[in-house]
């Protein structure tokens, strides 16, 4: 009878001992659990704030986008405007006198002086004031 008290009393620790194990790993899971909701959390936060910054990103590439093809479609300055009318009506005008000449078939035009670039022509500020 002893036999089967000191092995019902091993058993009793035993099962204290499992169940306070048990209780142990039940605590771990739910801290585990836990740590793994809270890093769920975390990462869908800086999801969420990464979709938004690239959204805002996304928004000022397109206004950038869109200011610099409005620029491009602006009218030039209007003194650009007259330098390239004025431009364009002096080669209608002396396009007549150059047409033969730049055809191949008469000399240069009259009224253009060829100029030889030689040091006699050339003058340098340095010389002058040495004079």
């Amino acid at each position: 009878m002893s036999s089967y008290l000191a092995q019902e009393f091993h058993l009793t620790r035993r099962q204290e001992e499992i169940l306070s194990q048990r209780l142990e790993l039940l605590q771990q899971m739910e801290t585990y659990r836990g740590d793994k909701k809270t890093k769920k959390t975390w990462q869908t936060q800086a999801a969420d704030a990464a979709h938004k910054r690239n959204a805002a990103l996304l928004n000022d590439i397109k206004a950038a986008e869109k200011k610099l093809q409005e620029r491009v479609c602006l009218l030039p300055h209007p003194d650009t405007v007259k330098l390239e009318t004025l431009y364009w009506a002096s080669v209608k005008e002396s396009l007549p006198k150059w047409e033969q000449f730049l055809l191949g078939r008469a000399e240069v035009p009259i009224g253009y002086k060829k100029m030889k670039t030689t040091k006699q022509n050339i003058s340098y500020p340095e010389e002058e004031s040495r004079k």
